[in-house]
C-alpha cells in the first residue's frame, strides 16, 4: 500500500521539478510529525491524516512547519496541491 487509508485530503503538497514532495517530507524528518489532531502519515509523507477533530488551524500551522523545514534542508519550496479555502 503507497497511500494512506485514513482520513486525509490527498495528496499536500505539488512534486518539485526532479523531486518526490514525500520524499522530501520524509527526508527532513516529518514522517509522524503532529500538530493537534493532524499528522504527517507514517505511510505517505505527502499525505496529512485527520485523527479525529482536527481544525484548519492544526492543518495550516503544519502545512507551514513541513514547508519550512523542507525549504531550510533542501533549498526547496515546496506548493500546495490542495486548494484552501475560506481563509483570509
Amino acid at each position: 500500500r503507497t497511500q494512506p487509508t485514513e482520513a486525509s485530503v490527498g495528496s499536500m503538497f505539488k512534486n518539485p521539478p526532479g523531486h518526490y514532495a514525500g520524499q522530501l517530507v520524509e527526508q527532513a524528518g516529518l514522517k509522524g510529525a503532529r500538530v493537534g489532531n493532524v499528522e504527517v502519515s507514517l505511510v505517505h509523507a505527502n499525505f496529512f491524516i485527520n485523527r479525529g477533530g482536527a481544525t484548519t488551524g492544526d492543518l495550516m500551522q503544519l502545512i507551514e512547519i513541513v514547508r519550512a523545514r523542507v525549504r531550510a534542508k533542501f533549498g526547496i519550496k515546496l506548493e500546495l496541491e490542495i486548494e484552501v479555502v475560506g481563509m483570509e
